[in-house]
């Protein structure tokens, strides 16, 4: 019997992928990051927006959390790429949709998307048939996390050169994994050529984040539990920063909820912004 996860993206990614679709619907201009390829390649039914996690009002810091880590990580490659990186990983890949949005990008930047075979093979095939395509300088890397496979090794047999640097992102992953997979992965990274750059998001102690998202927060964590991929792993920002610099990072940077907030919610007239203390960045360089 085929296993839905074998078929399907995970449900942390699709849902991921509605919320910037819903951020392009409930929330007002100006848009923080448009991206509606998610929900083309997911096709939910008509009454996806019902679900009771969709729920525009109790949904909107969340959403805004997402939109904004999306919208720096894009600014954060394309900056990169501008200083001569050429090679974008992207670890735990999902329905990430940067290949399919910047088509003008082709021929100056390789793109490899790491993820389960499975989810990624149902990727590929929604995007042949809703005619994206998926052009050569996009790089399917099958990975099974679950069988101990090796990401890096999968990079390398799939033309990842390990004499250049690289943008690595890794977005929503490190709360799953233990302290101790979480220092083999900045390991990894950390390990690759000089002038690379990591960007992980991580999870405070649920007791630190704002009142109002703590009850979404908790909500999340039971749910994690209940489905068999219980939170793991917390961070304050100061020890995510020593951490990475314990694992072979030259700097690491904290990027805040505050400073995204500063970045690119400025002026809003709807109040819209991302939580503070909930979920964050770590910038670290090679």
């Amino acid at each position: 019997m085929t296993h839905p996860s074998d078929i399907a993206p995970e449900s942390t990614a699709a849902r991921v992928a509605l919320w910037r679709a819903l951020h392009l619907e409930a929330d007002a201009e100006p848009h923080v990051f448009v991206d509606n390829v998610g929900l083309r390649l997911l096709d939910p039914p008509d009454d996806w927006r019902e679900r009771g996690d969709m729920h525009p009002e109790f949904t909107r810091p969340f959403r805004a959390s997402i939109v904004a880590r999306a919208r720096y990580i894009e600014d954060l490659v394309i900056a990169q790429m501008r200083n001569g990186v050429r090679q974008y990983v992207i670890l735990g890949a999902g329905l990430d949709s940067f290949a399919q949005r910047h088509p003008e990008l082709a021929g100056s930047l390789t793109i490899f998307e790491v993820d389960q075979p499975g989810p990624q093979r149902w990727k590929h095939d929604r995007l042949v048939a809703l005619g994206y395509g998926v052009q050569d300088w996009l790089h399917f890397v099958p990975v099974d996390f679950e069988a101990g496979q090796s990401w890096r090794h999968a990079l390398l047999a799939s033309g990842f050169d390990a004499q250049q640097p690289a943008v690595i992102v890794s977005t929503g992953v490190s709360m799953y994994l233990t302290r101790e997979a979480n220092a083999a992965a900045l390991r990894e990274v950390a390990s690759l050529a000089p002038g690379s750059t990591f960007a992980m998001t991580f999870l405070l102690p649920l007791e630190m984040a704002d009142a109002d998202v703590r009850p979404g927060l908790e909500m999340a964590a039971k749910g994690a539990q209940a489905s068999g991929t219980p939170f793991i792993s917390f961070f304050t920002p100061q020890e995510m920063m020593d951490f990475a610099r314990e694992q072979g990072f030259s700097k690491a940077r904290h990027v805040s909820a505050a400073a995204l907030t500063q970045q690119y919610f400025a002026n809003r007239t709807d109040g819209l912004h991302p939580p503070a203390n909930a979920e964050e960045l770590l910038i670290a360089t090679t």
